[in-house]
């Protein structure tokens, strides 16, 4: 067997320079991961506090909870916070968040969603956390949960260590786990590609194996998420050709020419169902009571 299976500096290093690791594609493109949501951020809100984005939430709150994360009095950093749709039920719940997010529309979001809450128990912080300088800031074991979901602010094992000095008690971050599906890319890619779509890389890979070489308890889980939605053939062009560059392709004469006539045969009434996911990764980092948590055992207490 390779020994570097069990080598984590073999794994730091491929983390950092695979080419298919998602912050190295957004390097590749020339895209800032900080604006990439810019004209997004709407829509993304009213997805995140709606009814399936609410019960969203609801399971991954709760899949932790089951793990023994007791929210009420908890003080959390949300990194990535978005429009504050994790933020928003931890406050609920009773903690104290410090939210972190860089990017202007969703930072303007999250403060209308938050504007309820009083200064003690929501704080934003308007800085990408990859610029903050954690220790300056009194950061370093600071705070008894750090939560990263879906965040650029994890790209390699170095920066996991950052976001994990910042936890006391429980760091939790999520990730891909896969190629992100996309009904519509993956009819498409073929007759642009030649050959069809499949999973290349996943950062939860990486942070997974290092978790495990570096000694670290945590409990893990993968699932399977999707969503559906309705475009007019034109709509759906746009989605396309927004999305080649992911795939290292650009929106040249004779590509749009292949999609769009693709498009008028496969749905001739303009109506193209897009279903859209993957599989995703959540890991809870247990930096103090590493043992199995026993739910049975802690109602007794």
């Amino acid at each position: 067997m390779n020994n570097g299976l069990f080598d984590a500096a073999v794994w730091e290093k491929a983390w950092k320079e695979d080419p298919k690791a998602m912050a190295n594609k957004f390097k590749a493109m020339g895209m800032d991961p900080h604006r990439s949501f810019d004209h997004k951020a709407k829509v993304f809100n009213e997805e995140v506090f709606s009814s399936a984005g609410r019960d969203r939430s609801e399971r991954i709150i709760s899949w932790m909870e089951g793990q023994g994360v007791d929210f009420n009095g908890l003080t959390v950093l949300d990194v990535g916070a978005a429009s504050g749709g994790f933020t928003v039920p931890f406050i609920e719940r009773g903690a104290k968040v410090t939210a972190v997010e860089p990017n202007i529309p969703l930072a303007e979001l999250f403060l209308h969603n938050t504007a309820g809450y009083g200064p003690g128990q929501v704080e934003l912080v308007r800085v990408a956390f990859e610029d903050i300088d954690i220790a300056a800031k009194g950061w370093l074991n600071a705070f008894d949960l750090v939560f990263v979901s879906m965040c650029p602010a994890v790209f390699d094992w170095e920066s996991a260590e950052k976001v994990i000095s910042c936890a006391r008690q429980y760091c939790y971050i999520s990730t891909s786990a896969g190629v992100q599906e996309h009904s519509l890319m993956n009819e498409v890619l073929p007759l642009l590609t030649g050959r069809a779509v499949h999973a290349e890389s996943s950062d939860m890979a990486y942070l997974m194996q290092l978790l495990y070489l570096k000694g670290y308890s945590y409990e893990s889980i993968v699932t399977r998420e999707t969503k559906s939605k309705e475009l007019s053939i034109e709509a759906a062009l746009d989605e396309v050709i927004e999305m080649l560059p992911m795939h290292h392709l650009d929106g040249k004469e004779a590509a749009l020419k292949t999609v769009t006539e693709y498009l008028q045969t496969a749905y001739p009434d303009d109506k193209v169902v897009i279903r859209q996911g993957g599989r995703f990764g959540k890991v809870l980092i247990k930096l103090q009571d590493l043992n199995m948590y026993n739910r049975a055992a802690a109602a007794k207490q």
